[in-house]
C-alpha cells in the first residue's frame, strides 16, 4: 500500500508563487511516475505536471509550462512542484498521484487512468 501526503497549498495573491510537496510512504519499489492533478470547482480533474520516477524526466501541460515546475527527491521519495506567476485560473485543490504499473509512457502521463495511489488534496487558492 503506499500513502501520499501533500502539504504547501494555501492562499496567495496573483503573481505569486507556492511550493508543493508530496511524502510518499509505503511501496518505493518498482514505481515509475509521480504527478500532479488539479480540479477546481465545477471542473473536471486535469492533469497539471508529471516526473519519471527513474529518469527524471518531466511532462507538463500547457497551461502551465513555463510556470509550475515538478522535481523529486529520491532518498526522501517525495515530489515537488515549485508554482510561480500564479493566477486566479490555477485556484483549485491540486492532488499528487504516483504510477506503478509497467504501461506507464510518457504518452499516458496525462491521463488519470494511468496512476494507481492519490493523496487527499491540497487546496490552493489565488485572489485577484
Amino acid at each position: 500500500q503506499v500513502q501520499l501526503v501533500e502539504s504547501g497549498g494555501g492562499l496567495v495573491q496573483a503573481g505569486g508563487s507556492l511550493r508543493l510537496s508530496c511524502a510518499a510512504s509505503g511501496r518505493t519499489f518498482s514505481r515509475r511516475a509521480m504527478g500532479w492533478f488539479r480540479q477546481a470547482p465545477g471542473k473536471e480533474r486535469e492533469f497539471v505536471a508529471a516526473i519519471n520516477w527513474n529518469v527524471g524526466s518531466t511532462y507538463y501541460a500547457d497551461s502551465v509550462k513555463g510556470r509550475f515546475t515538478i522535481s523529486r527527491d529520491n532518498a526522501k521519495n517525495t515530489v515537488y512542484l515549485q508554482m510561480n506567476s500564479l493566477t486566479p485560473e490555477d485556484t483549485a485543490v491540486y492532488y499528487c498521484t504516483c504510477a506503478y504499473s509497467p504501461a506507464w509512457r510518457s504518452s499516458l502521463a496525462q491521463s488519470s487512468n494511468s496512476y494507481d495511489y492519490w493523496g487527499q488534496g491540497t487546496q490552493v487558492t489565488v485572489s485577484s
